[in-house]
């Protein structure tokens, strides 16, 4: 699994995304718990994911067109200027009635987000090719995942209540800024485009252009609303998961453990799927993960303890993580590298319009009927999208880059 840290580049990019997700999930739960304190809104907290998602639908198209036609390493040092600063924004908001700030902040902190995924998920390919290292390095990310959420939760709650938010906001600035200067020491090509103009014909051409790709290409094409929906019920359970840890559980400290768990189960679940991706056929890998992740969510929510809730959180991390990690790595192994940002950004909008409506419905729904119905619905969407994949993916073939040990890289294409 530590294969792909054999890479320089690589190094640079998992240890940037690594500090600035940490600095990010310091503030995952400060935003929502600072804001449920002072209003007592479940409403008004779901809102915290909403906007963080929102510029993922409004922006996620073109953003693929930009990672694909502009400089990668340009465009992802730019995003964590930005998102440095927008952070840095949200110190203007937390006094009282100045919380429509954190809003702001939180849509403009992902819009430079939002900039910088594609152009990540393009650029790890082409650095280290779409074969076992690739594995590998998709599993590492999986493992930073999981260790920011192992530690970033407890310590992110227990610095709320020792320094308060406007602390967490100036470690959150910090780790961009850390970033931006270990993406900055990366080498400047790995055969991507230089920099074109992006005119509002070359654009539109280029977005056609990617719909074209995706579109010939069955198994990438079958993955999307296959994630879509999972990612649905994950982010209707995401946005009560603080209230549900303050309220049910008994403190912002219990839901950072809560949290930990989460990540417990990332770091469970990197190993095993980094020795699956290159055997197992993705719709009988992605059937079983995403129907254990289903029972996950039903076990978590309708529990009242710790002692139930915290194994029923690493198991959720565990499956979890795994249904997210196969799409993303089969997509970076079937699209051309030339198209790869365009692709990435669709399934990123996808996501994003996923999100964005589960983190209104979630909140919703448990505030008009129960968290357990909330917990019910989410369980049967995840087990549609199980359903669906069983149904609607096709094999990928022994011959695929990266399958059943066929190694290939991105520059042969």
């Amino acid at each position: 699994m530590l294969q792909a840290l054999r890479i320089r580049d690589f190094r640079m990019l998992w240890g940037a995304s690594l500090i600035s997700s940490l600095g990010s999930w310091l503030l995952v739960l400060a935003v929502p718990a600072h804001i449920l304190m002072a209003t007592g809104s479940l409403r008004d907290t779901g809102l915290t994911l909403a906007a963080e998602y929102l510029p993922r639908l409004l922006l996620g198209p073109l953003v693929g067109v930009f990672a694909d036609r502009w400089d990668r390493r340009r465009l992802m040092i730019t995003a964590n200027l930005f998102c440095a600063a927008a952070v840095a924004a949200m110190l203007l908001g937390t006094s009282t009635g100045r919380y429509w700030v954190l809003y702001v902040a939180l849509v403009a902190e992902n819009s430079g987000a939002v900039l910088y995924a594609p152009a990540l998920l393009a650029r790890t390919p082409a650095i280290v090719g779409t074969g076992p290292l690739l594995s590998s390095a998709n599993a590492l990310n999986s493992v930073s995942s999981g260790t920011v959420r192992l530690i970033g939760g407890p310590l992110g709650g227990i610095l709320l209540t020792i320094y308060g938010i406007r602390w967490l906001i100036c470690a959150d600035t910090l780790s961009y800024l850390l970033a931006a200067a270990a993406v900055f020491m990366t080498s400047r090509s790995h055969g991507e485009h230089p920099c074109r103009n992006a005119t509002i014909s070359g654009v539109a051409r280029d977005l056609i252009q990617g719909a074209r790709v995706l579109r010939a290409q069955p198994l990438a094409r079958s993955l999307l609303p296959v994630t879509v929906i999972f990612l649905a019920a994950n982010a209707s359970l995401s946005a009560i998961l603080i209230p549900f840890g303050v309220q049910r559980l008994g403190s912002s400290e219990d839901t950072g453990f809560l949290l930990a768990c989460l990540g417990t189960g990332f770091l469970i679940g990197a190993p095993v799927i980094r020795a699956q991706l290159d055997r197992a056929q993705p719709r009988q890998l992605l059937t079983a993960t995403l129907t254990a992740t289903a029972a996950g969510y039903y076990l978590l929510f309708t529990s009242s303890s710790l002692a139930i809730a915290l194994p029923a959180a690493v198991a959720v991390g565990m499956t979890g993580s795994m249904s997210l990690v196969i799409p993303q790595t089969i997509v970076q192994r079937v699209i051309p590298s030339t198209a790869l940002g365009r692709v990435s950004a669709v399934f990123l909008t996808g996501e994003a319009a996923a999100t964005l409506s589960g983190a209104v419905a979630g909140p919703f729904l448990a505030q008009a009927a129960h968290l357990t119905a909330a917990a019910t619905a989410a369980s049967f969407l995840t087990l549609s999208a199980s359903a669906l994949a069983y149904v609607t993916v096709p094999r990928m073939p022994a011959s695929a880059p990266g399958h059943q040990g066929e190694p290939r890289r991105s520059g042969l294409r």
